[in-house]
């Protein structure tokens, strides 16, 4: 169950939206809605870096842009290295006594391709020289903006256009989703969380939280791409939903290495309930579907024991 004492409650949350409607996100995006509940969580007094990717093609044409707060897009690679550059550069400042004091939040946004991929050397830099920010992964499970390849997040079984379901291959995606939460976990960072603005309370939340963390923080956000999961655009919270009760997507958060349940949930969903609605996994026959079904539930009860839940 969620704990009610560590949400947000409605009249907490601002209506001003730091990250403005009008942006060119598909239509039923999960990534543009998880975006705006962050930057709700984060306030004014913070300054963003973003990837490559979704997020800044749908929210900077110039010389229009959603972005409400200072921010800056850079590359693929190297999020967490300007991050860290800016917040360096930012304590030099002020102990120097060239700028007021006046704490500001650094923030990294990066998609799963900038993060559990192409950016992961830069991060685990950041994360291991214990600058202090707040990192974000909007995780779609694949490069979307690029033409749905596959990432090292991408599912068992997903169909991509760079694992497609052919001839040589009924399965599609032939490894398993990098767990990257528990690669950061790993870093001995204070804080790390997963989420979901299927979940929008517990999201923000844990952007709350992680941003006022001294030292890293990296929250993995998991976000329904109705494009690229070949899922209609009217049921993106409820797919948000549903990959949290199969145990696809657990919730939980780690705060100075001690494992907590967000959501508890002893008896899961099936999850071909998940499944059956993406095109993205169609192809799957029922002992793949049962394979998958299998590491779901030997992962979640690890997850479990961690967290202490018996």
């Amino acid at each position: 169950m969620e704990k009610e004492d560590d949400l947000f409650v409605p009249r907490q949350v601002t209506t001003e939206e730091n990250f403005a409607p009008g942006h060119r996100a598909c239509i039923g995006c999960g990534e543009a809605l998880a975006v705006r509940y962050v930057c709700k969580a984060l306030g004014k007094n913070v300054i963003i870096v973003t990837a490559t990717g979704c997020i800044e093609i749908f929210s900077s044409l110039l010389p229009q842009t959603s972005w409400q707060v200072a921010w800056i897009h850079t590359l693929f690679e190297n999020v967490a290295a300007v991050m860290s550059g800016i917040e360096s550069a930012y304590k030099v400042r002020v102990r120097k006594g060239k700028i007021p004091d006046k704490n500001v939040k650094f923030v990294g946004f990066g998609g799963d391709g900038a993060t559990t991929d192409i950016g992961l050397q830069a991060l685990s830099g950041a994360m291991e020289r214990g600058h202090d920010f707040l990192y974000v992964c909007y995780d779609n499970e694949a490069y979307m903006n690029t033409g749905i390849q596959r990432s090292s997040s991408t599912p068992y079984g997903a169909w991509t256009t760079t694992a497609p379901v052919g001839k040589k291959s009924s399965i599609g995606q032939v490894t398993w989703k990098k767990n990257m939460p528990e690669i950061a976990v790993a870093h001995n960072i204070p804080y790390v969380a997963t989420a979901c603005p299927s979940y929008p309370l517990d999201l923000m939340a844990k952007v709350k939280r992680g941003a006022e963390m001294d030292g890293p923080a990296y929250i993995h956000i998991l976000s329904v791409c109705p494009t690229g999961w070949r899922s209609p655009t009217n049921i993106t919270i409820e797919l948000g939903r549903l990959a949290v009760e199969t145990g696809v997507f657990p919730l939980y958060e780690v705060i100075n290495g001690e494992y907590n349940l967000s959501v508890d949930l002893p008896d899961l969903k099936p999850i071909r309930e998940y499944l059956k609605k993406q095109g993205r996994f169609k192809h799957l026959n029922d002992d793949t579907i049962a394979t998958i079904q299998t590491r779901v539930e030997e992962e979640y009860v690890k997850l479990r024991e961690k967290a202490g839940v018996k």
